[in-house]
C-alpha cells in the first residue's frame, strides 16, 4: 500500500495489536512514530505502492556477560526499544538506507566484498548482511529504506545489533518468503559485524534481537546454532523494574578492549588445546593454575574465573526466575556485576571511571534493595539495575541529579524479536 494508504491504516486501528505487543499499552506514539517515518520515506525516495513497516528491537543482557564468544550460557532479553524502518523494493541494484541523524548508507549490490574504508561504520552492516544472505543462496535485491531509533547509540542495548537484523528481515521480507529463522538473521547479523564492521563480538545480541523474549542461550556447540530456551517471565509480578542508566563514556576506541577479552580467555583453553573456554572442563582449569600461572596473562586467568562461575549463575538464574524466587535471582546478579568488576574487568577503561561511579551511585541509592551491575560489553555505556518500584522515582531522580538529564531508561521486555509490522 502507498503513503496514503498506510496512514490511513494505522490511523484506523490496523496495526494497534502489533504495535502493542511491540511496545506494550498504548499504541498512539508508535502510531505517531510510524507516520513519521513514512513521511520522511517520501520526502527521501518518493511514495512507493509497496510501503511496509519492521521493528528490530534492542536487548539487554540479565545473566553471562562476556560467555557467548567463549561458547557460553547467556541470559536476555529483548526490550521495548527499537529501530524502526520504512522500507521498500527498488528496480535498482543499489540498497540506500537513511537513519535519521546520519549520512544516507549507500550500497551497490555489484560489489558485496568487505570495503576496508567502510569499517565501524553502518554502510559495513547493510553491505555485510547482504553478502551473507547472498553467500547463503537467500534473495537480495535493492531497495530504500528509512529508519529512526530509540536503542541510542553506546547505550548498551545493542544498537548495531538491533540495525543488522533489520536489515535481514527487511531483506527476507522484500524479496524472500519472510519466514527466515531467527538464527539465520543473527548469523547474518554477526557475520557483518565480525567481517565487515570489524567488531569481534559474539552473537548474543543479534540472537536476541531476532528471537525477542527472555530467553536462555547456550552457544556451547562450537559450529552448530546455539539452542535457545524462551522464559515466561513477568518482572512487574515481583514489583521490580528493570532500568538501564547510560549512555557513560563512548564505545569509539574499545573494539581493542573487546578484542582483550575474547583473546585472553582463548590463552586459557589454548593451553588445554581447546577454541574456547567451553570446551575446557573447569576442574581441569583449576587444577592447572599452577601451571598457568606465569604462563599467561593474570588478567588472562582472572576472565577465565569469571567464565566458569559466570556460566553457573545463569543457571542458578534461570532456575531462581522460574521457581519465582527473586531474592535469590537478584542475588545472582549482585554477584555477577562484582564478578565483572573484579575478574573480568570491563568497568574500567584507563582513566575514564564513569560505569564505577554509576555502579557507586546505584548502590547507594538501592541501599541493600534491588541490584545492580555493569551491562554488556562495559568499559563504557551502561549499567544495569532491578529497582523495587516503589523506590523507581527516586531512583531516576538520584542517578541524573548526578549523571544528567534523561540518563536513566526505564524498559520492558518485549516478547517479539525482529518482525514485519504491516
Amino acid at each position: 500500500m502507498n503513503a496514503q494508504t498506510l496512514k490511513k491504516r494505522l490511523a484506523a486501528g490496523g496495526a494497534d495489536s502489533q504495535l502493542a505487543a511491540l511496545y506494550g499499552g498504548k499504541t498512539g506514539k508508535a502510531v505517531a512514530r510510524c507516520k513519521e517515518l513514512i513521511n520522511r520515506f517520501v520526502d527521501a525516495y518518493g511514495d512507493r505502492e509497496e510501503l511496509h513497516i519492521f521493528s528490530a528491537p534492542g536487548r539487554t543482557e540479565i545473566g553471562g556477560n562476556h560467555t557467548d564468544h567463549n561458547g557460553g550460557l547467556v541470559l536476555a532479553a529483548a526490550v521495548n526499544l527499537d529501530t524502526l524502518a520504512v522500507a521498500a523494493q527498488s528496480p535498482l541494484p543499489i540498497v540506500r538506507v537513511q537513519s535519521a541523524g546520519h549520512p544516507e548508507n549507500l550500497v551497490m549490490l555489484g560489489d558485496l566484498n568487505a570495503q576496508e574504508h567502510e569499517r565501524n561504520s553502518a554502510n559495513a552492516l547493510v553491505r555485510g548482511v547482504c553478502a551473507y544472505f547472498s553467500q547463503c543462496d537467500k534473495p537480495v535485491g535493492g531497495f530504500d529504506a528509512v529508519t529512526a531509533s530509540d536503542v541510542l547509540l553506546g547505550s548498551g542495548l545493542s544498537s548495531s545489533a538491533a540495525f543488522s537484523v533489520l536489515i535481514g528481515v527487511i531483506l527476507d521480507n522484500l524479496y524472500g518468503s519472510g519466514q527466515c529463522d531467527p538464527i539465520e538473521l543473527a548469523m547474518a547479523g554477526k557475520f557483518a559485524e565480525n567481517r565487515y564492521f570489524g567488531k569481534p563480538s559474539g552473537m548474543m545480541d543479534q540472537t536476541v534481537s531476532a528471537h525477542g523474549g527472555l530467553v536462555l542461550i547456550d552457544f556451547g556447540a562450537r559450529g552448530a546454532a546455539p539452542v535457545i530456551r524462551r522464559l515466561d517471565c513477568d518482572l512487574s509480578a515481583f514489583k521490580h523494574t528493570l532500568c538501564i542508566a547510560g549512555p557513560i563514556g563512548s564505545h569509539a576506541d574499545l573494539i581493542g578492549e573487546y578484542a582483550a577479552v575474547t583473546h585472553e580467555m582463548e590463552m586459557v583453553s589454548a593451553h588445554f588445546g581447546r577454541k574456547r573456554l567451553r570446551e575446557v572442563d573447569e576442574k581441569a582449569f583449576e587444577s592447572a593454575l599452577p601451571a598457568l600461572y606465569g604462563k599467561v596473562p593474570d588478567r588472562a586467568i582472572l576472565r577465565a574465573m569469571h567464565f566458569f562461575a559466570e556460566n553457573s549463575r545463569v543457571l542458578t538464574q534461570t532456575e531462581a526466575l522460574t521457581a519465582g524466587d527473586f531474592p535469590r535471582f537478584l542475588s545472582m546478579v549482585r554477584r555477577s556485576g562484582r564478578s565483572s568488576f573484579m575478574y573480568l574487568q570491563n568497568v574500567i577503561h584507563g582513566q575514564e571511571e564513569g560505569l564505577a561511579l554509576a555502579l557507586a551511585l546505584s548502590e547507594r541509592l538501592l541501599d541493600g534493595d534491588g541490584a545492580t551491575r555493569v551491562h554488556g560489553g562495559g568499559f563504557a555505556g551502561t549499567i544495569q539495575a532491578f529497582v523495587p518500584t516503589e523506590k523507581l522515582d527516586a531512583y531516576i531522580t538520584g542517578m541524573e541529579r548526578v549523571l544528567g538529564t534523561g540518563i536513566c531508561q526505564p524498559v520492558k521486555i518485549r516478547p517479539v524479536g525482529a518482525t514485519m509490522i504491516i
